[in-house]
């Protein structure tokens, strides 16, 4: 994650996204408590780095550089973790903001509970999934996890507040979402979902190309609580968008196997194996994920039903590999993912065919549903259809082929995915996000000299003198990975 550097202020460490491309260099402090993280924040004028901006860091899974702040000081979050608590009258959490998913899941499963909302990994922070009002395979149903946070701390320059639905609810959805930038989130208490067993019943079925991927997931919206397509982004013409659909509910104990109903709430898993270093060349090149996705789309059934399978295969097949990131090489990856409404089916076409054409070699490309929007100003999951894609950089023409793809979404009335973002022009954030303006207004009343910043921020004009949507006042790129 980090290198040092010295500078006149102390010790600095560059700092990348998941991605680990565009790293920045800043100050790093580990606080403890919430007292330690006003202090930070309170801290006089004269302390290094604070002219340059604060900003919370978790586990540094946003994939391009939303936790970053060039020059600035970076709390590393991680420590704010204290004992979880459970009210099971309630059917709720609270926890601090620096306890992972997979330490809040380790204590809940077992107990009968699962968090309503997981991205991918479970390896984000509470306050980070919050600061980014994560989604997940159920968005259809249940929303992004804003919709279930009953209430958050949270540490602004004058001090800390509590807000949530309900409270104080233009600061929450200012928050939920807002990367960061109002201040540093402490502690959140959340509703849980009961859950009988640690299993998950699935159902997966192939699709020959994206009309018969679409339809299916039309046809699914919510009869399944979980429900996701993995396409492959390489394949053109009559297979263009061919796709392997996997839908899922929590398994009930007359679900299981005999064996499994011994122990149904188990739940310890592990990582089967862990990249042992950066290979100086992307493995993951045109030739390799081609065949990879060929042999993912027909290694799958072309239809099966009732499939019991642990949560954590279900939700997080990848976080059984440490350190899979590296394997895109020294340059890096981007993961491009947008959303757009249900209606733009053919902005989804379009961005299909134009990866095919170029050969971007996506292996992880996942297709989802959204359901209707919830409360954070700058939240971006809306109702549509929304895409991810993982690929590598440091091909030639990719920066203006990405170009190109925002300027899709953007006329097809969608959106990029700020978390998972790294290069977006700023001129795009007003019509992506038209709520903006008034996140701006809340920001401002929390944070009114603008103590708060990221290199996110500066480069897409979210904070700096010129406003919400003002120019790129982001520090110059750093062109290589964390070594």
């Amino acid at each position: 994650m980090t290198a040092e550097r010295t500078g006149d202020d102390g010790p600095r460490h560059l700092l990348a996204g998941w991605g680990r491309a565009g790293a920045s260099a800043a100050r790093v402090a580990r606080p403890a408590s919430e007292a330690e993280v006003g202090q930070l924040v309170a801290g006089s004028e004269g302390e290094p780095g604070r002219q340059a901006g604060i900003l919370a860091r978790g586990l540094g899974r946003a994939y391009g550089d939303a936790a970053q702040c060039a020059g600035g000081l970076v709390l590393d979050c991680t420590g704010l973790t204290g004992a979880p608590a459970l009210d099971e009258e309630e059917r709720t959490l609270r926890a601090g903001a620096g306890a992972s998913f997979d330490q809040l899941l380790r204590f809940l499963v077992p107990r009968g509970y699962f968090l309503p909302v997981t991205p991918g990994t479970r390896f984000v922070t509470l306050g980070g999934a919050i600061a980014s009002d994560v989604h997940g395979k159920n968005h259809h149903v249940d929303g992004a996890i804003g919709a279930h946070v009953r209430s958050t701390r949270l540490v602004t320059p004058s001090g800390v507040l509590t807000c949530g639905p309900g409270r104080d609810q233009d600061a929450f959805d200012a928050t939920c979402g807002g990367m960061g930038l109002t201040g540093v989130i402490t502690e959140a208490t959340l509703s849980l979902l009961a859950i009988e067993t640690s299993y998950m019943v699935v159902d997966t079925e192939r699709a020959a190309d994206l009309d018969a991927c679409l339809a299916l997931l039309e046809d699914e919206r919510g009869r399944s609580r979980y429900s996701v397509a993995w396409v492959d982004a390489m394949a053109g013409g009559r297979r263009l968008g061919r796709s392997v659909i996997t839908r899922g509910d929590h398994a009930q104990v007359a679900d299981l196997p005999a064996r499994a109903r011994r122990a149904p709430l188990a739940y310890g898993p592990r990582q089967r194996l862990t990249v042992p270093f950066a290979p100086p060349v992307s493995v993951l090149g045109p030739a390799s994920v081609r065949a990879f996705n060929e042999m993912w789309y027909r290694k799958a059934p072309p239809r099966r039903t009732g499939e019991v399978q642990p949560l954590a295969g279900f939700f997080y097949p990848l976080d059984g590999v440490g350190r899979w990131n590296v394997l895109y090489g020294p340059a890096g990856f981007t993961q491009y993912q947008f959303v757009v409404p249900f209606g733009a089916e053919a902005a989804l076409r379009t961005v299909l065919e134009r990866l095919s054409k170029a050969r971007a070699a996506s292996f992880l490309t996942v297709l989802k549903s959204f359901g209707p929007a919830g409360s954070g100003h700058l939240s971006f999951p809306t109702e549509g259809w929304t895409l991810a894609m993982d690929i590598p950089l440091g091909s030639p023409g990719l920066p203006e082929l990405l170009d190109g793809l925002d300027d899709v979404v953007a006329e097809a009335g969608g959106r990029v995915y700020l978390s998972k973002d790294g290069r977006l022009r700023p001129e795009h954030v007003a019509a992506m996000y038209p709520r903006a303006v008034e996140w701006a207004a809340v920001r401002r009343r929390l944070d009114p000299e603008g103590v708060f910043a990221s290199d996110l921020g500066r480069r897409l004009g979210l904070v700096g003198p010129d406003g919400p949507v003002g120019p790129n006042h982001g520090p110059a790129p750093w062109n290589g990975p964390p070594r």
